[in-house]
């Protein structure tokens, strides 16, 4: 797997949701804004302590979480 080292993941921020660097920033939020239309551009400018990496290890971990798959245990 893509080395994933900017993603954090705090219960004690933003209720343990994966994050940029440990910063109130989610995942969700960067590939959302990505998936509305706006740029790597725009997001940058717009959230200018975010990098260029961020965006690409953002969108390398919502695709691997889409990717797993949960299985139920056996229940004995």
């Amino acid at each position: 797997m893509k080395d994933l080292s900017r993603i954090t993941l705090d219960p004690a921020v933003m209720g343990g949701k994966a994050c940029i660097r440990g910063m109130r920033m989610t995942v969700g939020t960067v590939v959302g804004l990505l998936a509305a239309g706006r740029s790597r551009e725009e997001i940058l400018k717009a959230y200018p302590y975010l990098e260029p990496e961020d965006i690409n290890q953002a969108l390398a971990y919502a695709t691997w979480r889409v990717e797993e798959r949960e299985v139920p245990l056996a229940v004995a």
